[in-house]
């Protein structure tokens, strides 16, 4: 199905004029002010919850995470938390400003309370550090998004940290990009774009660029054009639902 978002509308001066919000032109007149809304905000939180969350919580793309790395120290003995708070202390300051990253260093909760906490929030990457890694001189590295856990060693790991977000990035966007694809289909007629969007995928479907043919699919389908291609499929056809000309296809499908 898909997901209205990010819409624009001019609202032209009803809400100006309502609220006397005015403004002073450039030949120096007092104008009442054109208003627009762009459907930017919940909305789109709601769509990266659908797209990439999963069972245990959020999954957040580093570059929208408000944090994208927390370090979570493990200790059981005043002695092991200062020598793993001072190793986390200085990844940290690594790590900042270029990447927004927090130490988790509560003494009130289990490192396994932590890390389900933060995989609910979404954190793209969590970074354990414990007495046996500091031995080791190496930290361990938990990914989010596939829940892979790896140990890197600490020389070098914001570097590495800094290279596996932008991993991250391109792996959350092209998982997206895969599902967008694999339920998108050609509907030649009109009984294909039903079938189509039956299942919930979306139909590239030639349509006669009329209100009145949109609104009889709608009203038969429950399914309404979700976008119409600025590069796309502009071979001429003929209107799946009434077989006027058609200048090209356009994306049917349901919404939420």
């Amino acid at each position: 199905k898909a997901l209205q978002a990010g819409t624009s509308h001019d609202l032209g001066q009803n809400f100006a004029k309502a609220f006397d919000l005015k403004f002073q032109d450039k030949d120096g007149e007092t104008r009442f002010a054109w208003n627009t809304s762009w459907g930017v905000s919940t909305r789109l939180v709601g769509a990266v919850v659908m797209q990439h969350g999963d069972d245990n919580g959020l999954i957040l793309p580093p570059r929208i995470a408000p944090i994208q790395v927390v370090i979570v120290p493990i200790y059981s003995s005043d002695e092991d938390r200062s020598l793993v708070l001072g190793v986390a202390d200085k990844l940290r300051a690594e790590l900042a400003p270029a990447v927004r990253v927090r130490v988790d260093a509560r003494d009130q909760h289990k490192p396994g309370w932590k890390f389900a906490e933060w995989e609910q929030k979404g954190v793209p990457l969590r970074v354990e550090i414990g007495p046996k890694d500091v031995a080791k001189a190496q930290v361990m590295l938990a990914r989010r998004d596939t829940r892979e856990k790896q140990p890197i060693p600490i020389e070098g790991a914001a570097a590495l940290i800094a290279a596996r977000l932008e991993e991250i990035q391109a792996a959350l966007f092209d998982r997206a990009k895969k599902f967008r694809d694999e339920h998108t289909f050609l509907a030649n007629d009109y009984d294909e774009l039903k079938a189509i969007v039956e299942k919930g995928g979306f139909a590239l479907a030639h349509w006669d660029g009329t209100r009145e043919t949109e609104a009889l699919v709608k009203e038969e389908t429950k399914a309404t054009i979700r976008c119409i291609p600025l590069h796309g499929d502009t071979e001429p056809g003929r209107c799946v639902r009434s077989g006027n000309e058609s200048k090209q296809r356009v994306y049917f499908a349901r919404a939420y």
